[in-house]
Protein backbone atom coordinates (compact mmCIF):
# COMPACT_ATOMS: atom_id res chain seq x y z
CA UNK A 1 0.00 0.00 0.00
CA UNK A 2 1.16 3.73 -0.95
CA UNK A 3 0.32 6.47 0.90
CA UNK A 4 0.35 9.95 -0.47
CA UNK A 5 0.03 13.62 0.98
CA UNK A 6 -1.25 16.44 -1.18
CA UNK A 7 -0.77 19.63 0.85
CA UNK A 8 -2.62 22.81 -0.01
CA UNK A 9 -0.64 24.33 -2.74
CA UNK A 10 -1.14 21.65 -4.14
CA UNK A 11 -5.37 22.20 -4.21
CA UNK A 12 -5.30 25.57 -4.09
CA UNK A 13 -7.49 26.01 -6.82
CA UNK A 14 -9.67 23.64 -9.62
CA UNK A 15 -6.07 23.05 -12.09
CA UNK A 16 -4.57 22.21 -8.74
CA UNK A 17 -7.45 19.36 -8.07
CA UNK A 18 -7.34 18.37 -11.59
CA UNK A 19 -3.83 17.55 -11.52
CA UNK A 20 -4.54 16.16 -8.14
CA UNK A 21 -6.48 13.63 -10.12
CA UNK A 22 -4.69 13.27 -12.99
CA UNK A 23 -1.32 12.07 -10.85
CA UNK A 24 -3.89 9.35 -8.65
CA UNK A 25 -4.74 8.21 -12.00
CA UNK A 26 -1.30 6.82 -12.69
CA UNK A 27 -1.96 4.29 -9.93
CA UNK A 28 -4.91 3.21 -10.91
CA UNK A 29 -5.66 -0.40 -9.20
CA UNK A 30 -2.87 -0.16 -6.93
CA UNK A 31 -3.77 0.20 -3.05
CA UNK A 32 -3.39 4.08 -2.35
CA UNK A 33 -4.60 5.92 0.45
CA UNK A 34 -4.34 10.09 0.18
CA UNK A 35 -4.20 12.64 2.83
CA UNK A 36 -5.36 15.83 1.97
CA UNK A 37 -4.31 19.51 3.60
CA UNK A 38 -6.62 22.50 3.65
CA UNK A 39 -6.75 24.83 0.19
CA UNK A 40 -4.64 26.94 -1.03
CA UNK A 41 -4.08 29.61 2.29
CA UNK A 42 -7.25 28.40 3.78
CA UNK A 43 -5.91 27.33 7.54
CA UNK A 44 -4.96 31.00 7.34
CA UNK A 45 -8.32 32.28 6.87
CA UNK A 46 -9.60 29.80 9.52
CA UNK A 47 -6.78 31.08 11.71
CA UNK A 48 -8.46 34.80 11.10
CA UNK A 49 -11.77 33.49 11.95
CA UNK A 50 -10.51 31.74 15.13
CA UNK A 51 -9.21 35.28 16.26
CA UNK A 52 -12.34 36.83 15.29
CA UNK A 53 -13.99 34.31 17.49
CA UNK A 54 -12.74 33.94 20.27
CA UNK A 55 -11.60 38.07 20.67
CA UNK A 56 -15.07 39.07 19.65
CA UNK A 57 -13.56 41.68 17.08
CA UNK A 58 -16.55 41.47 15.25
CA UNK A 59 -15.27 40.19 12.02
CA UNK A 60 -16.21 36.60 12.27
CA UNK A 61 -19.02 36.74 9.60
CA UNK A 62 -17.22 38.41 6.72
CA UNK A 63 -14.42 35.92 7.23
CA UNK A 64 -16.85 33.09 7.29
CA UNK A 65 -18.30 34.75 3.91
CA UNK A 66 -14.69 34.82 2.16
CA UNK A 67 -14.23 30.74 3.33
CA UNK A 68 -17.94 30.31 1.84
CA UNK A 69 -17.14 31.92 -1.55
CA UNK A 70 -13.23 30.37 -1.67
CA UNK A 71 -14.67 27.05 -1.55
CA UNK A 72 -17.76 27.27 -3.71
CA UNK A 73 -15.70 29.00 -6.79
CA UNK A 74 -13.47 26.18 -6.96
CA UNK A 75 -16.71 23.95 -7.22
CA UNK A 76 -17.68 25.85 -9.26
CA UNK A 77 -14.46 26.11 -11.51
CA UNK A 78 -14.21 22.08 -11.45
CA UNK A 79 -17.80 21.74 -13.01
CA UNK A 80 -19.05 20.43 -9.72
CA UNK A 81 -22.56 21.23 -9.43
CA UNK A 82 -23.76 17.52 -8.14
CA UNK A 83 -25.93 17.94 -5.40
CA UNK A 84 -23.92 15.40 -3.74
CA UNK A 85 -20.81 17.71 -4.15
CA UNK A 86 -22.61 21.02 -3.06
CA UNK A 87 -25.11 19.31 0.18
CA UNK A 88 -21.39 18.19 2.01
CA UNK A 89 -19.87 21.42 1.18
CA UNK A 90 -22.81 23.10 2.66
CA UNK A 91 -23.66 21.33 5.54
CA UNK A 92 -19.63 21.87 6.61
CA UNK A 93 -20.07 25.46 6.08
CA UNK A 94 -23.53 25.29 7.79
CA UNK A 95 -21.67 23.32 10.86
CA UNK A 96 -18.99 26.14 10.82
CA UNK A 97 -21.44 28.50 10.91
CA UNK A 98 -23.20 27.57 13.49
CA UNK A 99 -20.03 27.44 15.70
CA UNK A 100 -18.99 30.44 15.32
CA UNK A 101 -22.62 31.80 15.29
CA UNK A 102 -22.70 30.74 19.17
CA UNK A 103 -21.38 33.29 21.94
CA UNK A 104 -17.60 32.38 23.06
CA UNK A 105 -17.20 32.07 26.41
CA UNK A 106 -14.04 29.68 26.32
CA UNK A 107 -11.32 30.36 27.71
CA UNK A 108 -8.58 27.89 26.28
CA UNK A 109 -7.62 29.16 22.68
CA UNK A 110 -6.17 26.15 21.90
CA UNK A 111 -9.20 24.22 21.55
CA UNK A 112 -11.19 26.63 20.03
CA UNK A 113 -8.41 26.94 17.13
CA UNK A 114 -8.61 23.14 16.55
CA UNK A 115 -12.49 22.78 16.65
CA UNK A 116 -12.49 25.67 14.07
CA UNK A 117 -9.43 25.29 11.80
CA UNK A 118 -10.40 20.94 11.41
CA UNK A 119 -13.03 22.24 8.57
CA UNK A 120 -10.08 23.09 6.07
CA UNK A 121 -9.32 19.83 5.97
CA UNK A 122 -12.71 18.42 6.06
CA UNK A 123 -13.81 20.78 3.42
CA UNK A 124 -11.08 19.95 1.08
CA UNK A 125 -11.32 16.45 1.44
CA UNK A 126 -15.05 16.39 0.23
CA UNK A 127 -14.12 18.21 -2.77
CA UNK A 128 -11.76 16.21 -3.78
CA UNK A 129 -13.02 12.96 -3.43
CA UNK A 130 -16.81 13.82 -5.15
CA UNK A 131 -14.23 15.33 -7.99
CA UNK A 132 -13.07 11.93 -8.31
CA UNK A 133 -16.14 10.46 -8.21
CA UNK A 134 -17.57 12.85 -10.98
CA UNK A 135 -14.43 11.60 -13.11
CA UNK A 136 -15.04 7.69 -12.73
CA UNK A 137 -12.61 7.89 -9.74
CA UNK A 138 -14.03 5.15 -6.99
CA UNK A 139 -12.66 6.12 -3.73
CA UNK A 140 -13.76 6.15 0.07
CA UNK A 141 -13.75 9.42 1.80
CA UNK A 142 -12.79 9.20 5.70
CA UNK A 143 -13.20 10.94 8.81
CA UNK A 144 -9.34 10.73 10.29
CA UNK A 145 -10.76 11.45 13.62
CA UNK A 146 -12.40 8.24 13.52
CA UNK A 147 -8.97 6.21 13.53
CA UNK A 148 -6.04 8.89 14.89
CA UNK A 149 -6.99 9.35 18.69
CA UNK A 150 -4.90 11.32 20.83
CA UNK A 151 -4.38 13.03 24.43
CA UNK A 152 -5.95 16.74 24.82
CA UNK A 153 -2.88 18.75 24.41
CA UNK A 154 -4.80 20.93 21.54
CA UNK A 155 -2.94 22.10 18.55
CA UNK A 156 0.33 20.10 19.43
CA UNK A 157 -1.65 16.66 20.54
CA UNK A 158 0.78 13.38 20.99
CA UNK A 159 -0.97 10.04 19.23
CA UNK A 160 -2.46 7.38 21.47
CA UNK A 161 -0.24 4.51 19.37
CA UNK A 162 -1.79 1.64 20.73
CA UNK A 163 -5.42 2.82 20.11
CA UNK A 164 -4.32 4.66 16.81
CA UNK A 165 -2.74 1.23 14.88
CA UNK A 166 -5.66 -0.98 16.52
CA UNK A 167 -8.61 1.31 14.58
CA UNK A 168 -6.00 1.42 11.70
CA UNK A 169 -5.50 -2.15 11.38
CA UNK A 170 -9.14 -3.44 12.04
CA UNK A 171 -11.25 -1.08 10.70
CA UNK A 172 -9.28 0.96 8.18
CA UNK A 173 -7.10 -1.49 6.58
CA UNK A 174 -10.35 -3.66 5.22
CA UNK A 175 -11.60 -0.39 3.55
CA UNK A 176 -7.93 0.37 2.06
CA UNK A 177 -7.38 -2.78 0.31
CA UNK A 178 -10.54 -2.41 -1.71
CA UNK A 179 -10.79 1.44 -2.70
CA UNK A 180 -9.14 4.26 -2.56
CA UNK A 181 -9.12 6.09 0.33
CA UNK A 182 -8.67 9.94 0.94
CA UNK A 183 -8.70 11.69 3.68
CA UNK A 184 -7.55 14.80 5.64
CA UNK A 185 -4.23 15.54 7.21
CA UNK A 186 -3.52 17.30 10.78
CA UNK A 187 -5.95 16.38 12.62
CA UNK A 188 -7.62 13.82 15.19
CA UNK A 189 -9.80 13.53 18.56
CA UNK A 190 -9.27 13.01 22.23
CA UNK A 191 -11.38 10.43 24.90
CA UNK A 192 -14.04 13.24 24.84
CA UNK A 193 -14.44 13.22 20.87
CA UNK A 194 -12.89 16.18 20.71
CA UNK A 195 -11.09 17.57 17.53
CA UNK A 196 -7.51 18.04 18.46
CA UNK A 197 -4.39 19.02 15.88
CA UNK A 198 -1.35 17.61 15.42
CA UNK A 199 0.60 20.73 14.92
CA UNK A 200 1.11 23.12 12.43
CA UNK A 201 1.74 21.59 9.03
CA UNK A 202 0.81 18.03 10.67
CA UNK A 203 -0.53 16.85 7.59
CA UNK A 204 3.18 15.04 6.54
CA UNK A 205 2.56 13.62 10.64
CA UNK A 206 -0.81 12.11 9.17
CA UNK A 207 0.19 10.39 6.19
CA UNK A 208 3.52 8.68 8.23
CA UNK A 209 1.02 7.33 10.93
CA UNK A 210 -1.12 6.00 8.65
CA UNK A 211 2.11 4.54 6.55
CA UNK A 212 3.12 3.20 10.33
CA UNK A 213 -0.12 1.39 10.96
CA UNK A 214 -0.68 0.44 7.72
CA UNK A 215 2.65 -1.22 7.32
CA UNK A 216 2.83 1.01 4.07
CA UNK A 217 5.03 0.20 1.29
CA UNK A 218 6.21 4.02 1.05
CA UNK A 219 5.12 7.44 1.37
CA UNK A 220 5.38 9.90 -1.00
CA UNK A 221 4.88 13.70 0.05
CA UNK A 222 3.52 15.52 -3.12
CA UNK A 223 5.37 19.37 -3.04
CA UNK A 224 5.20 22.07 -5.63
CA UNK A 225 9.36 21.78 -5.24
CA UNK A 226 11.31 19.49 -6.71
CA UNK A 227 12.25 17.60 -3.57
CA UNK A 228 14.33 18.14 -0.71
CA UNK A 229 16.70 21.29 -1.36
CA UNK A 230 20.18 22.41 0.44
CA UNK A 231 18.27 25.41 1.26
CA UNK A 232 15.06 27.48 0.67
CA UNK A 233 14.95 28.36 -3.14
CA UNK A 234 13.26 31.62 -2.48
CA UNK A 235 16.00 32.81 0.54
CA UNK A 236 18.94 30.94 -0.97
CA UNK A 237 19.95 31.33 -5.23
CA UNK A 238 22.68 28.64 -4.64
CA UNK A 239 19.92 26.04 -3.26
CA UNK A 240 19.98 22.60 -4.99
CA UNK A 241 18.04 19.53 -4.48
CA UNK A 242 19.26 16.52 -2.63
CA UNK A 243 18.92 13.44 -4.64
CA UNK A 244 18.79 11.01 -1.07
CA UNK A 245 18.73 11.62 2.26
CA UNK A 246 19.51 8.87 5.68
CA UNK A 247 16.49 9.39 8.09
CA UNK A 248 19.32 10.48 10.52
CA UNK A 249 19.72 13.28 8.13
CA UNK A 250 16.45 14.11 7.53
CA UNK A 251 15.34 14.31 11.56
CA UNK A 252 17.80 16.44 12.17
CA UNK A 253 17.03 19.07 9.05
CA UNK A 254 13.42 19.00 9.89
CA UNK A 255 14.34 19.39 13.68
CA UNK A 256 16.00 22.69 13.14
CA UNK A 257 13.87 23.90 10.70
CA UNK A 258 13.95 22.74 7.40
CA UNK A 259 10.13 23.87 5.86
CA UNK A 260 9.67 20.64 3.54
CA UNK A 261 9.12 18.38 6.04
CA UNK A 262 6.94 18.04 9.26
CA UNK A 263 9.41 17.10 11.91
CA UNK A 264 7.63 14.63 13.51
CA UNK A 265 7.42 12.75 10.02
CA UNK A 266 10.43 10.88 10.31
CA UNK A 267 10.22 8.30 13.18
CA UNK A 268 7.38 6.10 12.38
CA UNK A 269 8.82 5.56 8.82
CA UNK A 270 11.98 4.91 10.37
CA UNK A 271 10.75 2.41 12.58
CA UNK A 272 9.16 0.34 10.23
CA UNK A 273 11.53 0.94 7.79
CA UNK A 274 9.28 2.81 5.49
CA UNK A 275 11.10 4.85 2.43
CA UNK A 276 9.79 8.63 1.62
CA UNK A 277 9.68 10.08 -1.35
CA UNK A 278 9.42 13.98 -1.85
CA UNK A 279 8.48 14.68 -5.49
CA UNK A 280 7.07 17.77 -7.60
CA UNK A 281 3.49 17.67 -8.29
CA UNK A 282 3.72 20.24 -10.66
CA UNK A 283 6.67 17.44 -12.18
CA UNK A 284 5.35 14.03 -11.57
CA UNK A 285 7.95 12.59 -13.75
CA UNK A 286 10.94 13.90 -12.05
CA UNK A 287 12.17 11.70 -9.26
CA UNK A 288 12.52 14.25 -6.27
CA UNK A 289 14.58 13.20 -3.03
CA UNK A 290 14.15 9.88 -1.05
CA UNK A 291 14.96 9.33 2.40
CA UNK A 292 15.73 5.61 3.36
CA UNK A 293 18.28 3.89 5.72
CA UNK A 294 19.54 3.04 2.00
CA UNK A 295 21.00 6.47 1.65
CA UNK A 296 24.83 7.89 0.69
CA UNK A 297 26.20 10.11 3.90
CA UNK A 298 25.05 13.80 3.42
CA UNK A 299 27.64 15.43 1.05
CA UNK A 300 26.34 19.05 1.26
CA UNK A 301 26.05 21.64 3.66
CA UNK A 302 22.23 22.53 4.51
CA UNK A 303 20.92 26.59 4.97
CA UNK A 304 18.16 26.44 7.20
CA UNK A 305 16.84 30.33 7.59
CA UNK A 306 14.05 30.99 10.25
CA UNK A 307 12.51 34.17 11.02
CA UNK A 308 10.79 35.85 12.96
CA UNK A 309 12.42 34.92 16.17
CA UNK A 310 13.03 35.95 19.13
CA UNK A 311 15.69 35.33 21.96
CA UNK A 312 15.16 35.55 25.87
CA UNK A 313 17.66 35.75 28.60
CA UNK A 314 16.76 34.96 32.02
CA UNK A 315 18.60 36.13 35.55
CA UNK A 316 16.74 35.40 39.21
CA UNK A 317 15.64 38.52 41.09
CA UNK A 318 17.57 37.34 44.04
CA UNK A 319 21.11 37.21 42.50
CA UNK A 320 21.36 32.75 42.71
CA UNK A 321 22.81 31.31 40.16
CA UNK A 322 20.50 29.35 37.39
CA UNK A 323 20.53 26.17 38.34
CA UNK A 324 19.08 22.09 38.13
CA UNK A 325 16.30 23.16 40.07
CA UNK A 326 15.83 26.62 38.58
CA UNK A 327 16.14 25.25 35.15
CA UNK A 328 13.69 22.14 35.31
CA UNK A 329 10.73 24.93 36.33
CA UNK A 330 11.62 26.80 33.16
CA UNK A 331 11.36 24.01 30.83
CA UNK A 332 7.97 23.29 32.63
CA UNK A 333 6.98 26.56 31.93
CA UNK A 334 7.82 26.54 28.36
CA UNK A 335 6.57 22.95 27.44
CA UNK A 336 3.56 24.15 29.28
CA UNK A 337 2.61 27.15 26.66
CA UNK A 338 4.35 24.92 23.94
CA UNK A 339 6.95 26.81 23.17
CA UNK A 340 10.04 25.13 21.74
CA UNK A 341 13.51 26.28 21.94
CA UNK A 342 15.76 26.75 18.68
CA UNK A 343 18.85 26.83 20.99
CA UNK A 344 19.94 27.42 24.32
CA UNK A 345 22.74 28.54 26.28
CA UNK A 346 23.79 28.82 29.90
CA UNK A 347 26.02 29.90 32.48
CA UNK A 348 25.63 30.56 36.14
CA UNK A 349 23.91 33.70 36.36
CA UNK A 350 21.41 33.26 33.08
CA UNK A 351 19.80 31.43 30.69
CA UNK A 352 19.02 32.26 27.08
CA UNK A 353 16.96 30.40 24.21
CA UNK A 354 15.59 31.42 21.29
CA UNK A 355 11.96 30.47 19.71
CA UNK A 356 9.30 31.35 17.15
CA UNK A 357 8.08 34.94 17.42
CA UNK A 358 4.68 34.58 19.43
CA UNK A 359 3.19 37.05 21.52
CA UNK A 360 -0.29 34.98 22.45
CA UNK A 361 2.14 32.72 24.33
CA UNK A 362 5.02 35.36 25.23
CA UNK A 363 2.25 36.86 27.18
CA UNK A 364 0.83 34.44 29.38
CA UNK A 365 4.71 33.18 29.87
CA UNK A 366 5.60 37.02 31.21
CA UNK A 367 2.87 36.22 34.16
CA UNK A 368 4.72 32.68 35.13
CA UNK A 369 8.45 34.33 34.74
CA UNK A 370 7.04 37.63 37.13
CA UNK A 371 5.54 34.40 39.68
CA UNK A 372 8.66 32.47 39.70
CA UNK A 373 10.91 35.58 40.49
CA UNK A 374 12.80 35.22 37.12
CA UNK A 375 13.70 38.52 35.37
CA UNK A 376 13.51 38.43 31.54
CA UNK A 377 14.88 40.75 28.59
CA UNK A 378 13.35 40.51 24.82
CA UNK A 379 14.90 40.83 21.38
CA UNK A 380 12.50 40.47 18.75
CA UNK A 381 12.20 40.29 15.32
CA UNK A 382 15.41 38.25 14.89
CA UNK A 383 16.78 35.53 12.66
CA UNK A 384 18.04 32.30 12.73
CA UNK A 385 20.13 30.52 10.66
CA UNK A 386 21.66 26.74 10.48
CA UNK A 387 23.84 25.54 8.58
CA UNK A 388 24.12 21.59 8.77
CA UNK A 389 26.36 19.23 7.54
CA UNK A 390 28.82 22.11 6.85
CA UNK A 391 30.16 24.49 9.77
CA UNK A 392 33.67 24.96 8.27
CA UNK A 393 31.31 26.81 5.23
CA UNK A 394 32.02 30.78 5.23
CA UNK A 395 28.97 32.23 6.35
CA UNK A 396 30.08 36.03 5.76
CA UNK A 397 27.87 36.71 2.47
CA UNK A 398 25.31 35.39 4.45
CA UNK A 399 26.05 37.62 7.33
CA UNK A 400 26.80 40.44 5.99
CA UNK A 401 24.88 43.47 7.07
CA UNK A 402 23.81 41.53 10.05
CA UNK A 403 25.30 41.40 13.89
CA UNK A 404 25.63 37.69 15.32
CA UNK A 405 23.71 37.98 18.89
CA UNK A 406 24.37 34.20 19.35
CA UNK A 407 26.78 31.83 17.99
CA UNK A 408 26.78 27.83 18.55
CA UNK A 409 28.89 25.22 17.35
CA UNK A 410 28.62 21.33 17.29
CA UNK A 411 30.65 18.72 15.31
CA UNK A 412 27.68 19.18 12.65
CA UNK A 413 25.76 22.22 12.78
CA UNK A 414 26.67 25.69 13.13
CA UNK A 415 23.79 27.98 14.68
CA UNK A 416 23.63 31.98 14.52
CA UNK A 417 21.25 34.06 16.09
CA UNK A 418 21.01 37.56 13.64
CA UNK A 419 19.75 41.26 13.97
CA UNK A 420 19.70 43.90 11.75
CA UNK A 421 22.04 46.02 12.50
Amino acid sequence: MKIFKFGGASVKDAEGVRNVAGILSRYSGEQVLVVISAMGKMTNMLEDLVHAYFHHTGSAIAIMKQIREFHYQILSDLGEDSIQSINDVDNLLLELECLVENPNNLEDFDFVYDQIVCFGELISTRIVSNYLLAKQTRNQWIDARNFILTDNRYRDSKIDWAKTEHLISSRLKPLAEKNLVITQGFIGRDSVNATTTLGREGSDYSAAIFAYCLHAESVTIWKDVSGVMNADPRKFAFAQLIPELSYNDCIELAYYGASVIHPKTIQPLKARNIPLYVRSFIHPDEMGTTVSNQAKPLNMPCYIHKSPQMMVELSTRDFTFIVEDTLREIFAMLAENKVRCGIMQNSAISFKFVSDQNESRWSKLKVLFDNAGLVYEIKEHLELLTVYNGVQTKTDELTAGKKILMQQNSATTLHLVLSHQ
